[in-house]
């Protein structure tokens, strides 16, 4: 499964490592017989187009990219859980997995930091790695359709991840409904989710702790999109 390997670094933050690289990359991509021959040709694009790049512009373009705002978010469990606490038990389970692997990660990442899982799937036989795109497929198909409106060349990564997996997602419901967002990363949703509450004092507004809590309610509902409903995006599953 070595284009995963090649997608988690295209989707990592870009290092002058990868430019060196380029030709490796592109020999990686082209000698993959699983991947279909128009996203071998768009993969391959990208990254001539990608190295092509002065470094610092390639980092900028990423960090407003997948830095601002939550969807475009790299966490997975970003886009099912929120701010809930199912997503701490979720990233237990995950790093679980990671360790039954024989994995180790270093404090730098969460483990639902999407190159990351990528890598981890590329260490596991092809039937398995299936399984575990087909488990990630709606959010893949999500940050495809967000990364399409937006008219980024990032999308082409996520189409070949969605067809990679073999997973059957609607996405013509899914563009419909992006197409029906609201924008996060704009200075005005930012600032809606940074803006510091009004003080008040204790007897206008009760203690600090439910100030606190009012913001933290404010900050999780204050950027649209919702959070991905995995039901009503997924239609089935293709079998292996």
């Amino acid at each position: 499964m070595m284009t995963l390997r090649v997608i988690a670094r295209l989707l990592d933050y870009p290092e002058q490592a990868l430019f060196d690289h380029q030709q490796e990359l592109l020999a990686a991509v082209e000698a993959d017989n699983a991947l279909q021959a128009e996203h071998c040709q768009a993969l391959t694009h990208f990254i001539r187009q990608f190295c092509a790049r002065p470094l610092l512009d390639v980092q900028a373009d990423y960090c407003e990219l997948f830095d601002r705002g939550r969807a475009t978010s790299l966490l997975l469990f970003e886009h099912v859980h929120g701010e809930s606490r199912d997503r701490g038990q979720a990233m237990v389970d995950l790093m679980a997995q990671y360790r039954a692997a024989g994995l180790e990660i270093d404090s730098r990442e969460l483990p639902d930091f999407l190159p990351l899982y990528l890598e981890y799937l590329a260490s596991l036989q092809t039937d398995e790695a299936y399984l575990g795109l087909q488990d990630i497929a709606p959010i893949l198909a999500l940050l495809n359709a967000r990364l399409e409106q937006r008219q980024s060349p990032y999308a082409c990564l996520f189409a070949a991840l969605v067809a990679f997996s073999g997973s059957e997602v609607q996405t013509q419901t899914l563009a419909s409904e992006v197409a029906k967002e609201a924008r996060d990363d704009t200075p005005q949703a930012l600032d809606a989710v940074w803006e510091e509450e009004q003080i008040k004092f204790l007897g206008e507004q009760g203690c600090a702790s439910a100030q606190q809590t009012a913001h933290q309610r404010r900050f999780a509902g204050a950027v649209a999109p919702q959070y991905l409903d995995v039901t009503q995006v997924v239609a089935g599953t293709k079998g292996r």
